[in-house]
């Protein structure tokens, strides 16, 4: 019995192409949140296979570098979760930073585009189901 892939596609700010029809033709039941809090309390009733959100750089935070950090941070309690994140090129030095604390699966800077974010999205089911395939084992 095949599972269905999840995908939690968080959107704070937008500004990209909505891509809920390609999410759909993957094969993705798609759960979109509008805040990463609304996001975290998803994370509590279902487990995702991908979660897609926006690297949104926040100067004004003192401990982190935006609120994503707090997302990845939950996410850390599920394993084999694959992170996409979609970035501004400008605060590349800042998602590093990100990048060097919490794993990510991909990175796509703005214009975000729809054939990598297929590729990508592509790439992360083949790695969930090797990995649930090593695990039932």
């Amino acid at each position: 019995m095949s599972q269905k892939n999840i995908l939690l596609h968080v959107i704070e700010l937008g500004g990209y192409p909505n891509f809920t029809a390609l999410y759909g033709s993957l094969g993705f039941e798609l759960v979109t949140e509008h805040s990463v809090r609304n996001a975290i309390r998803t994370l509590k009733k279902l487990v995702p296979t991908v979660i897609v959100a926006e690297f949104n750089f926040q100067s004004d935070f003192r401990d982190r570098t935006s609120s994503l950090e707090s997302l990845l941070a939950s996410v850390q309690r599920h394993e084999g979760v694959k992170v996409i994140v979609f970035y501004e090129a400008e605060f590349t030095h800042q998602l590093d930073k990100l990048r060097a604390q919490y794993p990510l699966f991909a990175t796509l800077s703005h214009p975000i585009d729809a054939t990598a974010l297929a590729e990508v999205l592509q790439q992360a089911v083949i790695q969930c189901a090797g990995d649930n395939a090593v695990n039932d084992s």
